[in-house]
């Protein structure tokens, strides 16, 4: 059952699996775990310690016993999954950006004339921290990036999945305006790295809002890995995937992604800062 489920998640084929090295290799075997602490949980219906090695957010549920439920932990892993397949392909990453301090953004049009944007960074903060800040307590991220207007965790899926509504500010200046967005977020950890992805999901309980144009996120991920030589370091990477839907042209939309992934990192390592 449990390779099953886990081609089911990752839609990938057992060739693929013993072709895959490094990001993929990696967090799958962390989904793998996952999935038979799933299964276990939801045979008993009662809460269990994770694995060792796995960390899981005690400020949520135990992991989903429904059918419902496993869809969405399904949902946040094959998005992460997919995302990570993105950042191991090297081929075809082109230079956009190298700020001031540091950071480094690189972009790559995907099948359909997409464009994906990767953001690589070392910020002055633990893996634990990032977490903390970027999943545990995501609801608060309006305190602290004037971005968000609002971030509402919806759903409690399992010990490290969340449907989330966002809704980004209005900003002046940006050309993007004012967006929602109805996504999953899955976590996992192995070792000295946190993976983070997710991807735009529906809900029929939750349809597009008046007055804002829905748009779609993922599949996306962000890679926070412990520097070796500091660990109270971290290694940032971020694959920003998003349709902004609406009227914009591609051209406007792809000059601005790169600028709002440069935001995001200037508004956190201030909070940082500050904390």
């Amino acid at each position: 059952m449990l390779p099953a489920v886990v081609k089911l998640c990752c839609g990938i084929s057992y060739p693929h699996l013993r072709s895959m090295t490094g990001l993929q290799r990696t967090a799958l075997a962390v989904i793998g775990l996952e999935i038979t602490d799933l299964q276990r949980w939801g045979q008993s219906q009662h809460h269990k310690r994770p694995q060792a090695g796995l960390h899981f957010n005690e400020r949520t549920k135990p992991a989903p016993a429904t059918e419902d439920e496993l869809f969405y932990v399904q949902q946040g892993r094959g998005a992460m999954s997919k995302a990570l397949s993105m950042l191991e392909d090297k081929e075809g990453w082109k230079f956009e950006i190298a700020a001031s301090n540091g950071d480094v953004i690189c972009s790559k049009v995907m099948p359909g004339a997409r464009k994906v944007f990767k953001l690589e960074a070392i910020l002055e903060a633990s893996v634990e921290e990032l977490y903390d800040l970027l999943f545990v307590r995501v609801e608060e991220m309006h305190q602290w990036n004037p971005c968000v207007q609002q971030i509402k965790v919806l759903k409690h899926v399992g010990p490290e999945t969340i449907v989330t509504h966002e809704v980004l500010a209005e900003t002046a200046g940006s050309v993007i305006g004012q967006r929602d967005f109805l996504s999953v977020r899955h976590s996992c950890k192995q070792k000295s790295t946190v993976y983070l992805g997710g991807a735009a999901i529906q809900l029929e309980s939750f349809p597009p809002q008046a007055g804002f144009v829905r748009a779609e996120d993922g599949p996306t991920c962000i890679i926070i890995r412990a520097l070796d030589e500091d660990s109270t370091k971290s290694r940032f990477t971020w694959l920003l995937n998003i349709d902004v839907k609406g009227w914009l042209p591609k051209s406007i939309v792809n000059q601005a992604l790169p600028q709002v992934q440069l935001d995001f990192t200037r508004h956190l390592r201030r909070h940082l800062s500050l904390s």
